[in-house]
């Protein structure tokens, strides 16, 4: 197989696809929308999950795990909860299948219908409230900090792997509070969790802010939100927290009574992130010639190829390579020593540059006797020759350098891509020209956030947290605005 990749600034979306099934990602299954996730790419999501984890229980959180299957009732406690997820539900309505009489395979069976038609979760609040109504009684019982860690099902019509599929993998946060102030330093929390789980082992610059009423959760009184900037300039929400008020504690009932004897409906937030960062961590770093992993994600952290012309000096090879193995995993570092004889030097160099592993370490018979190895970064594709005995020390410094200077170079890309705009005429040809997130005045109406979408196809992607309070005016509708939010193209 062929591993040159079109390049990105031939075709962005081709380039994207290639490494995506190239370095052994994931494919297209056999249901159109769904993905398969190959074990590579599987690697790094087990990586981005025992992070996230160890970050939840280290907030006090717990994991849970709640149905597949939700009643459709349930949907229909929450008005604008199922107004918006109702266009994206797949439903189960039979539960058996059998043999058809006139021979056509099989059939399902008529005859075992549900009584209630069940709903494949595309976001799990119903069910879990529902468990709620039966956990919390007093303010005992409070606050309840639960997470899950599960597959959910919103239909797409246009799908892209990792990035938008019909079926993808996710945590969802649920918690109960007994205050409203609880609540929100809740969510306000799990958006920092979040936004540094994505600078810090992403590498990846984020901004802090809150969604427009129109671009809210569903059913949530505020959203709080990670948002990235791709190399092509489109925008990429990265991960959302909901402060939820007490609108699914009344639609399920859920009240607790306080220290003081008083009856009262609980506090909720929610708050995920899922397999779409797969595709913000290949989009944020990776180049022409294929995956750029951080070092703080990468399954395989540096790879040792032996280069040798006999079986005696394969052996001479790797009894250096296994020593350096064993001392780079007493140190936690995560090394591969690919000793294959069914493929040459030169095509294992290209399969670990396409796979993004940050550094490749190369053992031939000169460099046993120079007491030597060629150490090559995958970042900015540089070679060194370095001293056998310096090798612990110089690896665990340079892949600090790597994940350092990869979140610098984004760091840059995403600041010289925020401009400033103060006309519509500007709006457009920034948009256009240049791309990124645009600063912009806006008179705070849904009506301007909706035209100005339908007719340059970008949204208001966050009022920034850290935006400083500015009388202006609407870029578009020319009424007063109290300041600036972000608006771009998106993911």
């Amino acid at each position: 197989m062929s591993k040159k990749l079109t390049s990105r600034s031939e075709d962005y979306s081709k380039w994207y696809n290639e490494i995506v099934m190239k370095a052994d990602l994931a494919e297209n299954s056999g249901v159109r929308g769904m993905m398969v996730i190959k074990p590579y790419g599987y690697a790094i999501w087990e990586k981005m999950q025992s992070i996230l984890d160890k970050m939840f229980k280290d907030t006090g959180h717990e994991n849970a795990y709640f149905p597949l299957l939700i009643p459709k009732s349930y949907f229909s406690k929450e008005a604008s909860h199922v107004d918006g997820f109702a266009k994206e539900c797949a439903v189960v309505t039979h539960y058996r299948l059998k043999n058809d009489e006139n021979g056509k395979g099989i059939v399902v069976d008529e005859t075992a219908k549900l009584e209630e038609e069940l709903i494949i979760r595309p976001t799990s609040e119903t069910i879990i409230w529902d468990s709620y109504r039966k956990w919390i009684q007093s303010y005992r019982d409070l606050p309840l900090l639960i997470n899950q860690w599960a597959n959910v099902l919103r239909w797409e019509m246009r799908t892209r792997l990792f990035l938008r599929t019909a079926e993808f993998l996710w945590q969802e946060g649920h918690t109960a509070h007994a205050t409203k102030g609880e609540a929100i330093i809740e969510a306000e929390k799990m958006q920092g969790v979040y936004a540094t789980f994505a600078e810090k082992f992403m590498a990846m610059p984020v901004i802090k802010g809150t969604k427009s009423v129109n671009e809210r959760f569903a059913g949530a009184l505020e959203t709080y939100t990670i948002e990235a900037l791709m190399q092509d300039g489109k925008a990429l929400q990265a991960g959302t927290s909901h402060f939820l008020g007490q609108n699914f504690a009344k639609a399920f009932d859920v009240k607790f009574t306080s220290k003081e004897g008083d009856l009262d409906y609980v506090w909720a937030t929610s708050w995920g992130v899922s397999t779409r960062l797969m595709g913000a961590l290949i989009m944020t770093h990776s180049d022409d010639h294929g995956l750029v992993l951080p070092p703080e994600l990468a399954p395989i952290q540096v790879v040792i190829v032996p280069i040798y012309k006999s079986e005696e000096e394969l052996t001479a090879v790797s009894a250096m390579a296994h020593e350096i193995m064993d001392e780079l995993k007493n140190k936690d570092i995560s090394v591969k020593f690919d000793d294959r004889t069914t493929q040459k030097p030169g095509w294992k160099f290209a399969e670990y540059e396409l796979k993004g592993v940050p550094l490749r370490i190369v053992i031939g018979p000169r460099d046993l006797e120079k007491g030597t190895v060629e150490l090559a970064r995958r970042d900015n594709l540089t070679k060194t020759i370095i001293e056998k005995h310096t090798i612990t020390e110089t690896i665990i410094r340079t892949l600090d350098e790597i994940q350092e200077s990869l979140f610098d170079k984004a760091h840059q890309f995403r600041n010289d891509h925020i401009t400033e705009v103060n006309s519509f005429e500007e709006f457009k040809t920034v948009l256009e020209e240049k791309g990124g997130f645009l600063s912009a005045h806006w008179d705070g109406s849904a009506e301007t956030e909706e035209t100005i979408k339908n007719l340059t196809k970008a949204t208001i992607r966050c009022i920034p947290l850290d935006t400083p309070s500015e009388e202006g005016i609407c870029v578009f509708s020319g009424k007063r605005s109290k300041g600036r939010v972000l608006f771009a193209k998106a993911y």
